[in-house]
């Protein structure tokens, strides 16, 4: 199976070895979005839980558009919290973001996540 890389300047470049996400098939992997600037590389929002949110929900819909899809497409969703007392708040911006029928989603806590985040989510799309 032939897989192609994404790439899209409205998303925050890849800060490793990793492509912002990988199409295969008819399916779009998206790599973890962190709340990084796209203009800047900076994390947004170092006190506010809520801007980190959404600013990873815009991040991970600029790679889905990117890729010719868009959140509508989410099949599965992967939320990394370093407190899950954020939960809530989660699930209240991604009402948001997704319409119904929700894709399904997991929520994990995590020690810590890259540069000082409290929140990353990466999604399979359907292309």
């Amino acid at each position: 199976m032939e897989r192609t890389a994404i790439h899209t300047d409205a998303a925050p470049a890849a800060i490793g070895t990793y492509s912002q996400a990988i199409r295969a098939g008819g399916l779009v992997f998206v790599s973890g979005q962190i709340p990084l600037a796209p203009e800047t590389g900076e994390l947004v929002g170092a006190d506010d839980v809520e801007q980190q949110i959404r600013q990873v929900f815009d991040n991970l819909r600029a790679v889905a558009e990117g890729a010719g899809s868009s959140l509508a497409g989410a099949v599965k969703i992967t939320v990394f919290l370093t407190d899950l007392a954020h939960f809530a708040k989660v699930n209240e911006i991604m009402a948001e973001y997704f319409a119904k029928p929700y894709p399904a989603r997991a929520a994990v806590e995590v020690a810590a996540l890259p540069r000082g985040a409290t929140v990353e989510a990466d999604a399979i799309l359907i292309a």
